[in-house]
């Protein structure tokens, strides 16, 4: 099955519901960074939120960031996401291998540890947003949902999950994103709450088989659920080695000379998806040639 998102409201629109399927976009992260098993799931939670909060953008240019940065063994976590259902994201340190929270169950709250979770969003204005909370739990979809209430003002229930099978491969993963409006009743409020409550967790569901539609219907099939929109989702990044090369053009000529004297091709990595650049000497002269062109202009 391909990996998609959906949007949805329910309740005369006094409630928006996103759902996603994002099992090969984390298994293509997974392989890009060979992420060990409890990296895999962190990671792969912070994408698959990702996708669903790309969703909320409405430009086309428009672009969101999220940043864990917690004391834990991963470091750092950072995810981007367009409006457009492409996602890419790193994580700091991908070898991290700590014993299990319980048999079965990644401890992905110890391999985050505490900190910040920031949320950037550049929506085209002269300045990004940028939204910061402590981290909570570690376990990302609880954060999220901090974030939601706190930042936003709008109280939420976050669903992340990524079932990481034996041989380390990717069995499932996905998410829910489910968010209560100011005018939504009492008795919306009450039976959203009751429904996230009784829920079995995302991973367990679609081990069932549900699909991102049918995971929505549990939570709000009651509600009169409209489902507006269904996007596909995917691991891209839009690195090249011509952007490489412009990021190799803003390092200080002293810098770039003495990468040049000293008579070696170079590899650049990407860290969003590990993808590698090698640049000749000829051609590094010939950007800083370019660099020196384009100073000299009036």
């Amino acid at each position: 099955m391909k990996d998609y998102m959906v949007r949805a409201t329910a309740a005369n629109e006094t409630v928006r519901a996103f759902a996603v399927r994002s099992t090969e976009l984390v298994a293509e992260a997974r392989e890009r960074h060979r992420t060990f098993p409890v990296v895999t799931a962190a990671l792969g939670r912070l994408l698959s939120a990702g996708a669903m909060m790309g969703a909320m953008m409405k430009g086309d240019k428009d672009k969101l960031t999220l940043q864990i940065n917690g004391d834990g063994p991963i470091g750092q976590m950072t995810v981007t996401v367009d409006s457009h259902g492409n996602v890419k994201g790193f994580p700091q340190n991908p070898d991290v291998d700590i014993p299990l929270k319980r048999p079965g169950k990644l401890d992905v709250g110890s391999a985050v540890g505490k900190g910040l979770l920031n949320v950037i969003m550049d929506l085209g204005m002269d300045k990004p947003y940028n939204g910061q909370v402590e981290i909570q739990t570690g376990e990302i979809g609880d954060d999220l949902a901090y974030y939601f209430t706190v930042s936003e003002q709008t109280p939420s229930a976050v669903g992340l999950g990524v079932m990481v099978d034996t041989d380390s491969s990717v069995r499932h993963a996905g998410g829910y994103i489910i968010q209560v409006m100011p005018d939504a009743s009492e008795e919306t409020i009450k039976e959203v709450e009751d429904k996230v409550f009784l829920a079995d967790s995302v991973t367990v569901m679609m081990e069932d088989g549900k699909t991102p539609e049918q995971i929505l219907e549990y939570f709000l099939g009651d509600m009169d659920l409209k489902i507006l929109e269904k996007t596909d989702v995917r691991f891209h990044c839009d690195c090249s080695r011509e952007s490489v090369a412009r990021a190799l053009a803003t390092i200080s000529k002293k810098d770039l000379d003495d990468i040049i004297n000293d008579g070696k091709e170079i590899e650049v990595k990407c860290h969003f998806c590990n993808s590698s650049y090698k640049y000749n000497i000829d051609e590094l002269k010939d950007i800083t040639g370019a660099r020196c062109s384009r100073s000299r202009r009036p």
